[in-house]
């Protein structure tokens, strides 16, 4: 019985961390004023018949905080990169010098500042969501092995375990959505 329920906090954790492993994904990809090569991360780009991310064409940098630089490893794909680019409809506009692709990463508007906040938090819920739904399918599956013989003692403390990993991926996604905030209204 004992491992059976170590079994299902574990589930419930790993859950837990791959909400949280996604909401810093959709993080990353969401554009804060400075320039990062995960801004490019959904481009996908047609090599030789394959539909393949950008990155695995080209070398992505960011010399300084408002540019990207693109250098395809074959010449031959500047201009696939630079349609890829433009079709994504990020407010890109790549600058195509023969040799590699430049992006200036224009600065944030204060409305787009704020649509980009409450997609932040959007995303928050989402993962808020998630850790609530492992939470409720632990808590059922405890009280499914208490109607089959497991002490209700064990069952409570279970159900609090369950509860204090919850609070703390509570906590990480509140810390990670701070961030963000502040990293987007800073100018």
């Amino acid at each position: 019985m004992e491992e059976e329920v170590q079994m299902i906090l574990d589930i419930a954790e790993e859950k837990m961390e791959k909400a949280l492993t996604y909401l810093r994904d959709e993080l990353a990809k969401l554009r804060a004023g400075k320039a990062s090569p995960h801004m490019l991360d959904g481009i996908t780009v047609d090599y030789y018949g394959a539909t393949t991310p950008l990155n695995q064409v080209s070398n992505i940098n960011t010399p300084d905080p408002r540019s990207i630089t693109i250098q395809p490893w074959e010449k031959s794909m500047l201009e696939p990169i630079e349609k890829a680019i433009l079709h994504a409809n990020l407010g890109f506009n790549p600058v195509n010098n023969g040799e590699i692709l430049r992006i200036v990463v224009p600065a944030l508007t204060e409305e787009r500042r704020k649509n980009l906040v409450r997609q932040v938090r959007s995303e928050g819920e989402n993962a808020r969501v998630s850790l609530r739904n492992a939470r409720r399918e632990a808590n059922e599956e405890l009280k499914r092995m208490q109607k089959e013989g497991l002490p209700e003692d064990a069952e409570k403390w279970a159900e609090q375990d369950v509860q204090k990993l919850t609070d703390s991926y509570s906590e990480k996604i509140e810390e990670l959505l701070k961030n963000k905030e502040e990293d987007i209204m800073t100018i």
